[in-house]
């Protein structure tokens, strides 16, 4: 049991991580972008005239990426538990 509650600590430790620097990463690119406007207005028939909604991920994936990483967690730490002794 103890190995469970590890490797689920494990998965949401490198979920928020992940989150987090993704996060980051979105911010930083934010406040770097200098838009060319003058460029922009010459190429106004490029626009499109219609707009698509699509969902990136499926809701599902996250939940089996957390499982994934757990499982992947508990083979690493049953794997370094048995190194050890």
């Amino acid at each position: 049991m103890k190995v469970i509650l590890q490797a689920m600590i494990g998965s949401i430790s490198i979920h928020a991580i992940y989150v987090v620097v993704m996060m980051l990463v979105g911010y930083i690119k934010t406040k770097n972008y200098k838009p060319d406007i003058e460029n922009a207005w010459g190429m106004v028939e490029n626009l499109q005239n219609d707009v698509e909604f699509v969902s990136d991920t499926p809701n599902h994936f996250y939940v089996l990426s957390f499982l994934g990483v757990s499982v992947i967690c508990g083979i690493v730490i049953l794997s370094y538990e048995k190194l050890m002794n």
